[in-house]
C-alpha cells in the first residue's frame, strides 16, 4: 500500500478532566475514501476525541493534521472550513422549521437584502438526489421521521462543504430498515470522495461497513485493523478487555401467576389520535416478556400508561390483582412497580443532581432517608456507595453530578436504583439503548436475575436480537395493539419484522 497522506491524522491527542484521562495520547489515521470505524465502550473517550477534531474542546497535548498541513481547530466554525462535518448523536435542528431552513441556518445565502430560499432549496434538492437522501426540502422538523432528521443532519454538513463526515452513535435510534438505508447512503458518501469517521459499539454494524476499526478501551488505542481481518469476537475483546459471551445465559423460565394484567386499554395522543388501541396482554412472575415493534407503534404511550404517566380512556391495568389504571406515579411505584425508563435524560436522573441525590430519587421521602422532613444526606450517601459500587458504576465520586457520566455508567445507576427498590414489576424501557456490549451483557444478566427471583419483566426493545435472546415470551405491537405473541425459539428476525410491519398476525400463545 503506497503511503497516501492521510485526510486526517491525529498525533497523540490527550485530554484531560477533572480526576479522568479522557484521551490518552491517541493517534489516528484517516484515509480518503475509507470508512473508519472507531470502537469503544462507553466512556472510553470516542465523543471526546472526535469534539476535539471537530473543535469543541481542545486537546492538552498532541495536534491534527489535514491533508498534511497542522491545524488548530479551536472553534466548529474553523473544522467546518476545513471541510470536517459532524452528525451528532442528539440532533441539533429547530423542531418548527422546515429542511431547508434548518440546513442553511447561519449560513442563509442572500439575493439583495433576502434570503434566497428558493436557491437553497434547489441546492438542498441537489445534494439530497446525489447522494439518495430522498429528503424533502420543504417539510417541517417536527413533521418527519428520526431517520428523516438524521438525513437533514447529513444533508447539512455536505451543504457546508464537508468532505470528512463524523458520525457519533448514528443507528441508535433508527430502525432496522433506516439502519439499512443509512449504510447504503455512507456507502454513497465514500464513493463520491468523501471520508468518514463512524463512531459506534455495534460490532454488526463496523463488519458490514467499515475498512478500518480503531479500538479504544479507557482513553488509549488499543490496536487499528483492517475490518477484513478481523472478527466481532475479536474486536469485542480488544474493547472490553476479556472475553464476552454473545449469547444469554439463562434457565428456562418458571412462570407462576400474573402480576400484570393489561385488558382492552385505549388512550389518544395529545393530537386526539389513537395511540393505544384495545391494547392487552399478562407478564407472569418469574418470566421476561419482550415486547418487539418498530419505533412510534405506542411503545412509549404503553410505557407511560403503565407507570402513570399518561391518562388512559378506558381498559384496566391490574397490578398483583390491584386496580392502578390512572393512578399517579408514585402510588404506582409504591405499589411494586419499577421502571428503566428509555429516555435516561428525561426521565432517568436529575442531571444536575449528585449520583448520590439521583439514587433515592423515589425513596428520598422514606423514613431511613429522612428525619422529620430533612433529608438524611448520611444515609443517602452509604445507600450510594452500596449501589455504586454492587454495579460497578464508574464515577470519580458519589457527588459527581449524574451530567458528567457517560452512557453506559448512567444507564447502570438507574437500573442499581430501579432493582434495589425490590419491585414486583420492572418495566425496562429500550435498557441498554447506546450501551457497549460489556454494559449490554451486564443489564441482560440483570434483567434475568429479576426473572429469576420470581419477578414479572416486561422488556421494550427496538433491537431485535436483544428481544429474542432475552424475552421468554414475544408479544409484537404494532400501531397500538398487540398483534400476535409468539415463543423466541419458535421464531426469527424475518417473522418478527414481518409482524412489526403489520404485514403478518401470528396466534401463538394467548391469555389464559
Amino acid at each position: 500500500m503506497s503511503a497516501a497522506t492521510p485526510v486526517v491524522e491525529l498525533k497523540q491527542i490527550t485530554k484531560r478532566f477533572p480526576g479522568i484521562v479522557a484521551n490518552d495520547s491517541i493517534s489516528l489515521k484517516l484515509q480518503k475514501g475509507e470508512i473508519h470505524a472507531l470502537l469503544g465502550e462507553n466512556g472510553a473517550g470516542k465523543s471526546t476525541l472526535m469534539n476535539i477534531v471537530f473543535g469543541l474542546y481542545q486537546p492538552d497535548e498532541g495536534g491534527i493534521e489535514v491533508n498534511g498541513q497542522p491545524v488548530l481547530i479551536d472553534s466548529p466554525n474553523k473544522a467546518i472550513e476545513l471541510g470536517i462535518g459532524m452528525v451528532h448523536q442528539h440532533f441539533k435542528l429547530v423542531q418548527p422549521f422546515t429542511v431547508t431552513e434548518n440546513i442553511i441556518l447561519g449560513m442563509e445565502p442572500k439575493k439583495g437584502m433576502n434570503i434566497d430560499y428558493k436557491s437553497a432549496a434547489e441546492q438542498v434538492r441537489k445534494l439530497s438526489e446525489q447522494y439518495g437522501l430522498q429528503v424533502n426540502p420543504h417539510a417541517k422538523i417536527q413533521d418527519i421521521s428520526v431517520g428523516m432528521q438524521q438525513r437533514v443532519e447529513i444533508v447539512k454538513t455536505l451543504y457546508r462543504g464537508a468532505d470528512i463526515l463524523i458520525f457519533d452513535e448514528p443507528t441508535a435510534v433508527l430502525t432496522p430498515q433506516e439502519i439499512t438505508e443509512l449504510m447504503d447512503i455512507m456507502k454513497r458518501l465514500v464513493a463520491e470522495g468523501k471520508s468518514i469517521i463512524l463512531i459506534t459499539h455495534k460490532l454488526k454494524e463496523i463488519m458490514q461497513i467499515s475498512d478500518t476499526v480503531t479500538i479504544i478501551r479507557r482513553g488509549k488505542v488499543i490496536d487499528t485493523v483492517k475490518t477484513s481481518e478481523t472478527t466481532t469476537r475479536e474486536l469485542a475483546e480488544k474493547m472490553v478487555g476479556r472475553s464476552v459471551s454473545f449469547k444469554v445465559d439463562k434457565k428456562p423460565a418458571q412462570p407462576k401467576g400474573p402480576v400484570l394484567q393489561v385488558r382492552d386499554v385505549k388512550a389518544k395522543s395529545h393530537d386526539g389520535l389513537p395511540v393505544l388501541n384495545g391494547l392487552s396482554f399478562d407478564v407472569k412472575a418469574g418470566e421476561i416478556l419482550g415486547i418487539a415493534g418498530v419505533d412510534g407503534n405506542g411503545q412509549s404511550e404503553l410505557i407511560e400508561a403503565l407507570t402513570g404517566l399518561r391518562k388512559v380512556d378506558s381498559g384496566s391495568i391490574k397490578l398483583l390483582d390491584k386496580e392502578i389504571v390512572n393512578r399517579s406515579p408514585r402510588h404506582i411505584s409504591e405499589a411494586g412497580v419499577s421502571h428503566i425508563p428509555e429516555d435516561r435524560h428525561k426521565h432517568g436522573l436529575v442531571l444536575d443532581f449528585s449520583m448520590s441525590e439521583n439514587m433515592v430519587l423515589q425513596t428520598y421521602h422514606r423514613p431511613a432517608f429522612n428525619r422529620g422532613g430533612f433529608l438524611n444526606y448520611e444515609a443517602i450517601d452509604k445507600q450510594a456507595e452500596r449501589l455504586i459500587e454492587a454495579f460497578d458504576v464508574r464515577t470519580p465520586s458519589i457527588h459527581t453530578k449524574a451530567r458528567s457520566l457517560s452512557g453506559g455508567n448512567q444507564q447502570k445507576a438507574i437500573i442499581a436504583r430501579e432493582i434495589d427498590r425490590n419491585p414486583d414489576l420492572l418495566i425496562a424501557a429500550q435498557p441498554t439503548r447506546g450501551l457497549d456490549v460489556g454494559a449490554i451483557e451486564f443489564v441482560h444478566k440483570q434483567l434475568i436475575a429479576q426473572r429469576d427471583q420470581g419477578k414479572a419483566v416486561l422488556l421494550i426493545s427496538f433491537e431485535l436480537d436483544e428481544i429474542l435472546n432475552v424475552s421468554d415470551r414475544i408479544a409484537v405491537i404494532y400501531e397500538g395493539e398487540i398483534v400476535g405473541e409468539v415463543l423466541p425459539e419458535e421464531t426469527n428476525d424475518q417473522e418478527l419484522g414481518l409482524m412489526m410491519a403489520g404485514s403478518m398476525k401470528r396466534e401463538g400463545v394467548t391469555h389464559e
